[in-house]
């Protein structure tokens, strides 16, 4: 089960950041956005993880990708 909160690291007019917005409401997956626009150590951290593409979907420091992934929400959904 996961209970770690899960962080969308996102950036405005963004397609895939609001594919993944309703996915996760969707499923009902809570989740906290980060605008990386506005959060200059957000932006160094998802470079930090490898990442150029928003959103970056952070699960735990095991658990995270890029861009819009129906199937992690998915695997996600499952362990909720």
């Amino acid at each position: 089960m996961i209970e770690t909160e899960i962080v969308v690291y996102s950036k405005p007019r963004c397609v895939k950041c609001d594919w993944t917005y309703r996915q996760l409401d969707a499923k009902g997956i809570p989740y906290r956005v980060v605008d990386l626009t506005e959060e200059p150590d957000a932006l160094e951290y998802v470079k930090d993880l490898g990442y150029l593409e928003a959103p970056v979907v952070v699960v735990d420091d095991q658990d995270h990708w890029s861009g819009f992934r129906p199937d992690h929400i998915e695997r996600i959904a499952a362990h909720m």
